[in-house]
C-alpha cells in the first residue's frame, strides 16, 4: 500500500474512494490486512476524517 495509495491519489482517487476501497478490501483479504491499510491511509492523509 505504501506505493499504491500515493500513486492512486496522484491519479485523482479521492479520500472517499480510498475509504470505499479499503472497505471492499476487508472482505477479500480479511480484517487484519484491511486494518493495516487503514493505518497506512491515515498516515498518508494526515489522520483526516472523511
Amino acid at each position: 500500500m505504501s506505493f499504491h495509495f500515493p500513486r492512486a491519489i496522484e491519479n485523482g482517487v479521492t479520500q472517499e474512494e480510498l475509504v470505499e476501497l479499503i472497505t471492499h478490501l476487508a472482505f477479500y483479504v480479511g480484517w487484519p490486512n484491511a486494518m493495516s491499510a487503514i493505518t497506512r491511509a491515515k498516515e498518508l492523509l494526515g489522520n483526516k476524517q472523511p
